[in-house]
């Protein structure tokens, strides 16, 4: 699979107009639950993605070889395990997953978020990958 993503043609961009990816993995782990992603803008060393996790989807432990994420809650409640250290993240929390550090998410409410990788990386696949 190849990781690369096509750079967005434009400068800017609505997130509705961004077709909705339900995940089926991630770093090549089952998700667990309902998580969908669109990709807001891909830029030569950057990706925005808006994040949709449903209430009970827990997004298992996996880390990331290539690439730094930080995310940005904008709704809900999610329950974060990075490095072996607990979180709970409510509107207005951000945090980051350092290359090769293992995490782990559990939304413990409806969720959505903001996450930027840096380079930007697809980690994920889809049902119809």
């Amino acid at each position: 699979m190849s990781r690369g993503l096509e750079k967005t043609p434009g400068l800017f961009v609505q997130r509705d107009d961004v077709q909705a990816e339900k995940l089926d993995t991630v770093e090549g782990v089952k998700e667990q639950g309902h998580v969908e992603v669109r990709k807001l803008m891909v830029g030569d060393e950057i990706l925005m993605l808006h994040v949709y996790r449903k209430k009970g989807l827990i997004d298992p432990v996996h880390k990331h070889m290539d690439h730094e994420s930080t995310g940005y809650l904008i709704k809900g409640k999610l329950k974060l395990v990075i490095d072996g250290k607990e979180f709970i993240a409510t509107p207005g929390t951000a945090w980051r997953h350092p290359v090769g550090v293992d995490h782990y998410s559990e939304a413990l409410e409806d969720v959505e978020q903001l996450e930027i990788k840096s380079p930007p990386r697809k980690t994920w696949t889809t049902l119809e990958d």
